[in-house]
């Protein structure tokens, strides 16, 4: 089985409501999930070489990491339903797909808002997250 881990920002609005939505479409189960500023993330995040301080979205698949725009659409091709489609803008250059992820994630707390602490996974979903 492939291993599919998914960092993301534990305080922000947007990102908690991604894990969810991905937990909720995941019906093969395999994805995992840690926050950036948790132990296991950071631990991943040096592992692959990445910036400790980063605070996009990564998917590690295969031991190999994803991030920003790449990482989300790699998501959406694992997806039940039509959201797998969305992994059809895999087409359109990195660079412009990367500048509209940051746009996005550069008003992410202004736009949707941010919590005091990493979210607390639902008793159903505990064993999916990492730390």
């Amino acid at each position: 089985m492939v291993e599919r881990i998914v960092l993301f920002d534990g305080v922000c609005n947007l990102c908690n409501n991604s894990v969810h939505f991905i937990l909720k479409r995941d019906i093969n189960r395999s994805f995992k999930f840690a926050s950036l500023q948790g132990e296991t993330g950071q631990k991943l995040l040096k592992q692959y070489g990445l910036n400790t301080a980063m605070n996009s979205f990564v998917l590690i698949e295969n031991n190999k990491p994803y991030l920003k725009s790449t990482a989300a659409l790699r998501v959406c091709m694992k997806l039940r339903g039509a959201w797998r489609l969305f992994s059809l803008f895999i087409v359109i250059p990195k660079p412009f797909r990367d500048f509209v992820y940051e746009v996005i994630a550069n008003n992410r707390y202004k736009w949707f808002g941010k919590k005091e602490s990493c979210l607390l996974p639902l008793p159903e979903w505990k064993d999916r997250f990492l730390d």
